[in-house]
């Protein structure tokens, strides 16, 4: 064991369990917060089912109660720390009914994070922010976004989220600038996350595979996505942790070019045969979504994002932190597994025959 001790901020969450894999994996000690110490059990569990033996958990792994809206907990929860992955950020299911709702636990608990690492001597701590903070304001564009480009807040569609998770890394960078003293910041910014689950409790990107796959849409609007790999989202946040060339620096974290919805579905399809049979194979046309969505209110945070791509660059953590993300052909396919394997999906129709 290399003995350092490691937080990781919301264990319970679908990154937040994975680090605690890697970790744990790579012989260090972790504690991980949680907001309720029922989720303990939950986190432990997650922690098992990725593969780690049950005598390290039981051994290395402990759990500690702090929530980023409080003060209380974090300085018991960085101390004897050599680093921090802070990980927990709110992404609630739907917007909110005000943004600030996100902004504040966004922007302040990574304050309370940073101060608390200040003032317990971590030497350094990677943030989790997004490719939200990258990619957003801007127009319709060719163009590839890399880790030099912020999102304009003043530009189009900036949700919620988007602004609190730019207001949270810009906090965090003036923070460690100007109040920081001697730590260190290293930044992720992940686009979609998805990779194999733990637990029913999985992040919100995965429930466009789940509902791919249990026919629950009539067809496929003509979105795309980029996707990264949970395993690989991780094992970067664990580069960035002790890497020289990694300090005061932000890192894409993207498995490779966007997919279409079209794209993504013809994966499912050919890699695993009756398994997705129900994923729809006909492509939704822009003016039927927009109709649709008139009515269906499911549909509508969908229309400003039609017929949109953003392309991002990851050769920065290719070049400097030596990462090699899974393709996203793989990234796709485990992820169905693995809800597959967990019994997450609907069961299989009945398959019946001859006359009743």
């Amino acid at each position: 064991m290399r003995g350092d001790l490691v937080l990781v901020t919301g264990g319970s969450g679908f990154l937040g369990a994975h680090a605690i894999v890697q970790l744990l994996d790579s012989g260090y000690r972790v504690r991980t917060t949680v907001r309720s110490l029922g989720r303990a059990d939950l986190v432990r569990a997650m922690v098992r089912a990725g593969g780690v033996d049950p005598d390290v958990v039981d051994e290395h792994l402990s759990i500690t109660l702090a929530d980023l809206l409080a003060d209380e907990g974090w300085r018991a929860a960085v101390e004897g720390c050599a680093y921090v992955l802070h990980v927990a950020s709110p992404f609630p299911p739907k917007a909110p009914k005000h943004e600030d709702d996100l902004i504040v636990p966004a922007r302040e608990g990574a304050l309370r994070v940073l101060r608390a690492a200040r003032d317990g001597g971590v030497r350094r701590v990677v943030l989790t922010s997004s490719f939200a903070a990258v990619g957003y304001g801007y127009p319709q564009t060719d163009r590839t976004y890399t880790e030099e480009t912020w999102t304009d807040l003043t530009g189009p569609g900036i949700t919620p989220y988007v602004k609190s998770k730019t207001l949270a890394e810009r906090a965090a960078w003036d923070f460690v600038e100007h109040d920081g003293g001697a730590l260190e910041l290293a930044v992720i910014n992940p686009v979609g996350i998805f990779g194999p689950v733990l637990s029913a409790d999985y992040a919100g990107s995965i429930d466009l595979i789940r509902r791919l796959l249990d026919g629950e849409l009539p067809g496929m609007p003509q979105l795309s996505t980029s996707l990264v790999d949970v395993r690989d989202v991780a094992d970067l946040h664990v580069r960035a942790m002790v890497d020289p060339n990694a300090a005061g620096q932000r890192f894409l974290a993207v498995a490779g070019d966007y997919l279409t919805m079209p794209q993504l579905a013809a994966v499912l399809r050919e890699r695993l045969g009756q398994a997705a049979a129900r994923v729809p194979t006909r492509a939704l046309p822009n003016w039927l979504v927009r109709v649709s969505a008139v009515l269906h209110k499911p549909l509508r945070p969908m229309v400003p994002l039609l017929g949109k791509h953003r392309r991002a660059s990851h050769d920065k953590a290719v070049r400097l932190l030596g990462w090699h993300p899974r393709p996203n052909e793989d990234v796709i396919v485990d992820t169905a597994r693995s809800l597959i394997d967990l019994g997450l999906l609907r069961e299989p129709e009945p398959v019946t025959s001859g006359r009743s």
